[in-house]
């Protein structure tokens, strides 16, 4: 089923017309009774009915809005002009709105692919660009577009890990952008059928679901902490190597193998610890 445009009569142009068909069928009536004329009576009364029936034929339509027309069931076109117009009154007529329409999903609470609980929502801004889709495809397009919206972003939530564990790996946290262009993507596809191009879709919250949160935030502490401990470490071996190489370089002093790793020891110590180390002086001999 595809949108099918068609054409539609001036509403104003026809509304006074029909007034002015009404008027001369009022006038043949009021004839007919002064000069008991039943003919003319009868006449006035047809005229006056089909010019009423004519009327509902009229409709309304607004900007952004589209009107589809049906007759006994079947469909006959889509009317986009604004304003008053006007067509066959066997039609019959449901309006569609064609704004821009956005709605935030509510709190989802799904398992991410690590499997934690988390809870998610999105926002979803939404337009309908094929009116007879989505009133000939679907039952309720408003309400099918909520729930395969929400059925969308389980899915979704279920793809990815809510941190990133790995280098390059996409994450629900660290990848919005990318994670927006899979939910909209992944919309688009199950609402086309329904004549609904999805605009947005973004993710409005996210969170470890409250029984998990105080643990996974425990979790993201030690991570961070064995990251920075991890490159504390790193940059300490690397003073350590440069500080032995330099001074076996100019030949300031020669040590054996204990004295480098008791060396090596005392520079990690100092490097590496969280307080200020407090320094010994040797007065006497090196060893």
């Amino acid at each position: 089923m595809k949108e099918n445009p068609i054409r539609s009569a001036a509403g104003i142009p026809m509304l006074l017309m029909l007034l002015a068909v009404l008027l001369v069928g009022g006038y043949l009536i009021f004839n007919g009774i002064r000069m008991h004329a039943p003919l003319w009576i009868v006449g006035g009364l047809l005229v006056n009915l089909v010019a009423f029936f004519c009327l509902f034929g009229l409709y309304m339509v607004e900007p952004n809005q589209a009107a589809v027309l049906s007759l006994f069931g079947k469909y006959v076109g889509t009317v986009k002009e604004n304003g008053l117009r006007w067509n066959n009154p066997f039609f019959s007529k449901k309006k569609v709105s064609q704004r821009v329409r956005n709605f935030e999903s509510g709190k989802l609470k799904v398992n991410e692919l690590d499997g934690s609980p988390i809870e998610i929502a999105a926002v979803i801004v939404w337009q309908v660009v094929d009116s007879a889709e989505a009133v000939y495809n679907v039952d309720d397009y408003e309400s099918f577009v909520h729930i395969q919206s929400e059925s969308a972003l389980r899915a979704m939530a279920t793809s990815y890990p809510y941190d990133q564990h790995e280098e390059g790996q996409f994450a629900l946290r660290s990848h919005a952008a990318e994670i927006s262009q899979h939910l909209e993507k992944e919309l688009s596809e199950r609402l086309a059928d329904a004549g609904v191009q999805v605009l947005n879709a973004r993710i409005s919250h996210l969170a470890y679901a409250p029984e998990i949160a105080q643990a996974m935030l425990q979790r993201q502490q030690a991570n961070a902490i064995i990251a920075a401990r991890t490159r504390i470490v790193a940059g300490a071996v690397g003073m350590v190597e440069m500080a032995l190489a330099e001074l076996q370089k100019n030949g300031v002093v020669h040590l054996d193998e204990e004295r480098k790793a008791q060396m090596v020891s005392n520079l990690l110590v100092v490097l590496c610890g969280e307080r200020a180390t407090q320094p010994i002086v040797n007065a006497g001999t090196l060893y």
